[in-house]
């Protein structure tokens, strides 16, 4: 929101959130019926450009996150939080705009006369047009946008945003993108009335904008050298994401639509300009100190990721009607992915004081396991290359069966120098105390895991009772504990302790019987499903992230925002304090969770609060 608000701030269809795009439905049911009824397929091709235009953006959005996540050639080396996010979500606006306009044009400007597919001096008139009064009015409509008064009002909601987003690129007010849309309107509102426009030089010239106008917020610089030494005249016919990035932290310089030419006319050319564009294109590739590497939990997953939807990942994992729409689209989507990606990779960066934290991907499912270890120790060897020096295994790239809990890493190369951290001491140490003070005992139930043991044999040798449903868990469970407190690890039928410790293998049948009131403590990556309304259910192993983390703009799939899964938290921990021993293994000793804990703690991390009570 701009500093103080003015006339025609909002869009009007605001109030209607995620359902603006039900203002789409007249176009696209009279798209549908002109093309059954009368083969017109000139309303079908506006509906096309809407996705097209949408798409467009997507991938431009995921190149950028992606590109400044490795740091390969990143302009502005600063970070993105949640404010950003949650202003930009507004991105698609200015698509539903347009879509109206071309659409109520069609209806009541061409009626049922129909454009030809292509014009060659349609286009020649587009681009002239484009490059004089366009590049011309919108200089210096983007000055006087700078004024105070009219910066207060509107456009400082623009400049909101320091770092840029391709999508940052069309985040105004409604006023502003009224303006906008005339001044970009003359080619094609000017090649109408001359009776030259066709189907092609709106389609390319609409795409012309949003390619420009993406490029130039993306933060990463993409255009090659070579292209200014062959062609010269170029530097004043096509700015540089480089050139536009320096408007939006110096303000007052590089003023220009696409063409930077009135800039250099009228003497608003930034002098860092040349000097910026060099220096980010020599940007290497950022070396972390610390990966985390997590999983693909489900199909649609794919979107929350910090490459996918930028409004969805920024909030906890959820169910979206429109994802049910996209099911064709998501199953192909993730198709692709897991069958051709044979690496891992970066999707996410922060900093944390002086350590470069990575995120990578493993773009494979659970069922994928013939493959997951052969990436894992790729993954590993290619860390171990670049130096870095810890590695934590997140979401479904650790387990018993799967590779010992990384230990099958470690006694396979046994000169590692990077650190593989499971985290799962800390994860341990998060459920302990989230269990209320002064509990007697509890209700266990779930798979046999590091994280379970560990939990259960602290409250066995701190007095707790720890009841367990069945006899092959109670027999697991048993051989990890001493003779001395085995008698407080008991079998029974009954499901009256009010709390309940619970991982996967959780049935419905099983919540059922518990008391009203029953707190359910996940200790397993995955959180049992909500059934029952009367009880509350904690989140699954988790801290809450210091403010001097930074560069957090997305959640970790369904954590709140800044918390992080304790396996995460385990692997920053361990690079922070410097420790020089591997925490992975089935036989690793969990009994030094403490030392996690405590460094953790130290470290600004704070446990989660634990739920009310109260229904």
């Amino acid at each position: 929101m701009a500093s103080r608000p003015g006339f025609l701030t909002d869009w009007p269809w605001t109030p209607l959130g995620s359902f603006k795009y039900l203002l789409l439905a007249p176009l696209v049911i009279d798209s549908i019926y002109s093309y059954a009824t009368m083969r017109d397929h000139e309303k079908l091709l506006i509906v096309a450009m809407t996705v097209w235009r949408i798409v467009h953006s997507q991938v431009w959005i995921s190149l950028s996150r992606y590109q400044t996540a490795k740091g390969t050639k990143r302009i502005l080396n600063k970070s993105i939080e949640f404010d950003q996010v949650d202003r930009e979500r507004t991105w698609d606006d200015q698509v539903i705009f347009n879509s109206l306009i071309v659409y109520l044009t069609k209806v009541y400007v061409l009626g049922t006369n129909t454009l030809p597919f292509w014009r060659t001096d349609g286009l020649i008139l587009v681009a002239l047009l484009h490059a004089g009064p366009v590049e011309f009015i919108y200089y210096w409509f983007h000055r006087a946008l700078h004024h105070h008064f009219l910066y207060s009002r509107y456009h400082s909601h623009h400049h909101s945003s320091i770092v840029t987003e391709p999508i940052t690129s069309v985040v105004h007010p409604f006023a502003e993108h009224i303006g906008y849309t005339l001044i970009l309107g003359i080619p094609l509102i000017t090649t109408l009335l001359c009776g030259t426009i066709s189907v092609v030089s709106i389609i390319v010239y609409i795409t012309y904008v949003d390619f420009m106008n993406n490029m130039g917020h993306c933060n990463f610089e993409l255009i090659p050298r070579f292209l200014f030494s062959l062609l010269p005249p170029l530097k004043f016919l096509c700015y540089t994401p480089s050139f536009h990035s320096l408007h939006h932290t110096q303000f007052r310089t590089n003023y220009s639509l696409f063409m930077p030419m009135y800039d250099y006319i009228y003497g608003t050319t930034d002098e860092c300009s040349d000097s910026l564009y060099e220096t980010s294109l020599e940007k290497e590739e950022d070396k972390p100190d610390a990966i985390h590497l997590t999983h693909l939990t489900s199909v649609d997953s794919i979107y929350h990721l910090r490459l996918g939807f930028a409004s969805f990942s920024s909030h906890p994992l959820s169910s979206r009607f429109y994802l049910f729409l996209m099911k064709p689209f998501t199953l192909i989507l993730s198709f692709i992915l897991t069958s051709f990606s044979s690496r891992t990779f970066v999707f996410e960066r922060n900093r944390f004081r002086d350590l470069t934290l990575h995120t990578h991907l493993l773009p494979k499912f659970s069922s994928h396991k013939e493959y997951i270890n052969k990436m894992i120790e790729s993954a590993i060897l290619e860390a171990e290359k670049k130096g870095v020096k810890v590695m934590s295994l997140g979401l479904l790239n650790q387990g018993e069966e799967l590779n010992g809990y990384g230990e099958m890493y470690v006694r396979k190369h046994p000169k590692l120098k990077i650190k593989i951290v499971d985290g799962n001491s800390l994860a341990a140490k998060v459920v302990l105390h989230s269990i209320p003070v002064g509990t007697k005992e509890v209700l266990f139930r779930g798979q046999i895991t590091k994280v379970a043991r560990a939990i259960v044999f602290s409250l066995c040798q701190n007095a707790i009772k720890v009841m367990v449903l069945r006899k092959e868990e109670h027999s697991m469970l048993a051989e990890f504990l001493d003779d001395s407190c085995k008698e407080n690890l008991v079998l029974t039928t009954n499901y009256y302790p009010m709390i309940w410790l619970v991982g996967d293998g959780l049935s419905t049948k099983e919540q059922k019987m518990a008391k009203e009131g029953t707190l359910f403590l996940p200790f397993s990556q995955f959180p049992p499903t909500n059934l029952r309304k009367d009880c509350v259910y904690h989140t699954t192993p988790a801290m809450i992230i210091p403010h001097s983390a930074q560069n957090i703009d997305s959640c970790e799939n369904w954590l709140e925002r800044r918390v992080m899964s304790a396996w995460r938290v385990g692997g920053i921990v361990h690079s922070l304090e410097g420790w020089e021993e591997h925490e992975c293994g089935l036989d690793n000793s969990i009994l030094n969770s403490h030392r996690v804990w405590e460094a953790a703690l130290l470290n600004g991390f704070q446990p989660l609060p634990l739920p009310s009570f109260e229904t």
